[in-house]
């Protein structure tokens, strides 16, 4: 795991995972990507910590990461977590398994919710899918996670997690269970955990910078997440009225003027 405010943060609304996610990268693109995807949030995703881990020099990855972005797999920014009580900005490396264009990462650094397409199963489907994986004792049909859905549901209505529920549905699981549908049926109920107190609602604000020079801006200046500089771009030219000092001079500008200044005391009264 990363130290705090520098591990992998999971980008939302990615379809499920399949054999050929990365197929269009180049070989040694696609198996780092492979390997970061299965890695959780908050993971150690550094050049440094990648080369302890893959066969590949630091200059290599460096080289693949920034392929990766310029696949639109990845962006490396800042996010700010608000709540009542702290205000932290935290560095970070987003990544995605789908493949993003610069709209979508706009997007997403603006908090906006991207288009996605509906869930074919329900949350509380894939956890019962993940239970009978898990314990194969509890074999169960389809039918069965269907009947079984709006127990599930009202568990997460609760607060509880799918490794919560998993546990309270497998532990001192029996060796036989004549029915599996009747048992975690039973268990969802007799365990269901009280309500838990709504946690205080996050406030998220991202930035992105640039692979290159680090400087922070703009998701629509970062095309492909590398600044107009450091894309060979001319800088814009300065706009204004004749003589207006640029943005990036005021500070001297105005040091020049109190270095001006008649001093208050050798002021000639009038």
């Amino acid at each position: 795991m990363a130290n705090p405010g520098y591990g992998k943060r999971s980008a939302p609304d990615q379809r499920p995972r399949t054999g050929h996610d990365f197929a269009h990268l180049l070989p040694r693109d696609a198996a780092v990507a492979s390997y970061i995807d299965g890695l959780c949030d908050g993971a150690d995703i550094s050049v440094k910590m990648l080369a302890k881990v893959l066969p590949y020099g630091q200059c290599a990855l460096r080289t693949t990461l920034n392929r990766l972005q310029e696949a639109g797999h990845l962006r490396r920014g800042s996010e700010c977590v608000a709540t009542e009580e702290v205000l932290l900005w935290v560095t970070r490396t987003f990544f995605s398994r789908t493949a993003r264009d610069d709209e979508w990462w706009a997007a997403y650094t603006r908090g906006d919710v991207p288009p996605t397409q509906r869930p074919t199963r329900s949350r509380a489907f894939v956890l019962l899918a993940a239970l009978v994986r898990a314990a194969p004792t509890l074999q169960m049909s389809r039918a069965n996670y269907t009947t079984l859905e709006p127990h599930v549901n009202e568990w997460f209505e609760r607060g509880a997690t799918e490794a919560e529920i998993i546990y309270a549905m497998t532990q001192g699981l029996p060796l036989r269970v004549h029915s599996s549908v009747d048992f975690v049926g039973a268990r969802l109920l007799k365990k269901l955990p009280p309500a838990r107190v709504a946690p205080v609602r996050q406030v998220v604000l991202r930035t992105l910078e640039c692979s290159e020079c680090r400087a922070p801006g703009s998701p629509e200046a970062l095309r492909g997440g590398v600044c107009g500089a450091c894309r060979g771009n001319p800088a814009a030219a300065p706009t204004g009225p004749a003589g207006a000092v640029p943005e990036q001079g005021v500070r001297a500008r105005m040091s020049a003027v109190r270095a001006g200044l008649v001093p208050r005391s050798e002021r000639t009264r009038r």
